[in-house]
């Protein structure tokens, strides 16, 4: 199963995977990137893993097929934390961040979920989109 869950930052798009994830469940976290895409400069995304044990064949593929048109669009994501005790998820994540250096992708426990999620609200300085928060205070 794959649902969307709040982050109180809107540039993040979080989710939690457990169990089996379908092609059905995975297009509302699509259609949540490219959302957050049209929004926002930077996006970022929490991935809560607990327990999943697969994907079926066309959520694989449909997986591995958004990813591949993402290749080019790279510029446009910042952060991934990956929330997880399950430590073949760790060795993946660690994989995907070497293989896609313009994303910083880190790993949580499930216990620092509380800091992955601050994590990924965290934006480069001359990203923000007040003024303010990346220490402008006017002339």
């Amino acid at each position: 199963m794959l649902d969307l869950i709040s982050h109180p930052a809107e540039h993040v798009v979080a989710m939690k995977a457990s169990g089996v994830v379908t092609a059905q469940e995975l297009q509302p976290a699509i259609d949540a990137i490219e959302g957050a895409k049209q929004a926002h400069s930077r996006v970022s995304m929490v991935v809560e893993i607990d327990g999943l044990r697969w994907m079926t064949l066309t959520a694989l593929l449909k997986d591995v097929g958004y990813g591949l048109t993402q290749l080019g669009d790279l510029e446009h994501y910042h952060r991934a934390a990956v929330v997880t005790d399950q430590q073949w998820i760790k060795h993946l994540a660690h994989l995907e961040e070497r293989l896609f250096k313009a994303v910083e992708i880190r790993t949580f426990s499930r216990r620092e979920h509380a800091e992955a999620m601050a994590w990924a609200a965290e934006l480069p300085k001359g990203d923000h989109e007040e003024p303010e928060e990346d220490g402008y205070h006017g002339a």
